[in-house]
Order: structure tokens, then sequence, then C-alpha cells
């Protein structure tokens, strides 16, 4: 039996589950499926809902999350992960990018292929698919650092089309920190040619704040 904090960590279970629907998506965007075959996965979804939605809620703990992201900065080679369902890094997000990440020294260190369900224009990915990741990468600079900090302002400039279905790496790293702001620039790359580059605007906050919402 699969306990509560199984799920709310994200279990093997959950975590094949997002990927095989994550392919599904891709799938289903990037062929051309004939309607029978749609129509059996539609119905087959809308059995399975009654199931999926009658279980509990599920929520993160704030303070797994404080602990995941600030309190042990990964070494040099190590994987990096936000949080299971992250949409951008986590592997249980079924409809995440599902990137890895490393670090190489000073650099935060992404790969990752997009899949068809990200096309932008043909052919191409959306420019907001390759915004979230830079947004992502910045932030396992700040686990580098052990330092809680939300986005202020990310800017990307798109020197070239960012293709589909081929292996990406973004990096990122810091620039400078001024007290509370900390300046991180980025950069993607294919086939040793820079596609994109990123600055984001990070500021710093308390470690107790982390994941406070703020009243409407």
């Amino acid at each position: 039996m699969t306990s509560f904090s199984d799920q709310v960590s994200a279990s093997p279970s959950r975590v094949a589950c997002a990927t095989a629907v994550r392919e599904l998506s891709h799938s289903i965007v990037g062929h051309a499926v004939a309607d029978d075959v749609l129509d059996r996965i539609t119905a087959f979804v809308r059995d399975m809902l009654p199931d999926v939605e009658s279980a509990g809620l599920r929520s993160r703990p704030v303070d797994d999350m404080k602990r995941r992201l600030f309190e042990v900065a990964p070494l040099d080679g190590d994987s990096m992960e936000h949080y299971p369902d992250c949409v951008v890094s986590g592997p249980a997000n079924p409809m995440g990018m599902a990137i890895t990440c490393h670090r190489d020294r000073d650099d935060a260190v992404a790969q990752v292929s997009f899949g068809a369900a990200f096309e932008g224009a043909p052919g191409r990915a959306h420019g907001g698919i390759v915004a979230a990741v830079f947004d992502d990468v910045m932030g396992f600079v700040l686990s580098m650092l052990q330092t809680p900090a939300y986005t202020g302002r990310l800017t990307v400039s798109y020197l070239a089309p960012t293709p589909l279905a081929v292996d990406l790496e973004f990096r990122a790293r810091l620039r400078v920190r001024d007290g509370r702001k900390l300046w991180i620039d980025g950069e993607a790359i294919v086939a040793g040619k820079r596609f994109a580059e990123a600055e984001g605007l990070f500021i710093a906050i308390p470690y107790e704040e982390f994941g406070r919402i703020e009243p409407a």
C-alpha cells in the first residue's frame, strides 16, 4: 500500500504515470492519430477520472521544499531537482518538461529535448518554453548559493530558432550580487552554438519567508 507521505514526495508509480502521460501528449500532438484511437483514449481517461478525483487532495510541505532546495548546497557534478511536481524539472508532473540538471563548478547545467507538444512556430519550440527553462535553471543557481529568492525580472534574447527533438543545453551562473539583488546570466546551446541567452534579476528573501503566500 502506498502511504500518504509517498504520494506527497512522488512515489515511483506517480513518476512512471506522469512520464507515460507526457509521452502520450507528445505522441498525440506529433502524429496523425485516427479519430477512433483518440476516441478510445478519451473514453479511457473519462473512465479513470472519477477514481483519480475521488482521492484526497495532495500538497507539498513547504519545509520539505526548503530542505531540498536550500539547506545543503549540491556538490560539483551532483544532479539537482527542485521538487517532483515542478512543471519544468519535476519528473512527477505529467504536464512538465522533466529536464535534468546538474552542477558544473559555478554553473547550473540542464539538458532537455523538446517534444512536439512544445512546438510554437512550425518546427521550433515555443519561446515561452525556452524562458521557463531559463527561469528554472537560474533557480538551481540559487540552490547552489543556498539563497532563497524569487524571480524579479527575466529577459530572454532569442538568437536563433529553438529546434525540436534534439539535445539542448542550458547554462546559468551568478554574475553579481548586491544585497538582496542577484543577477544571473544564462545561455542555451545546440551543437556548440548559442541559440538564446538570458538575464535574470532575483530578489533574495529570508529563509523563513520562503513559501509564504501573501494575502490578495
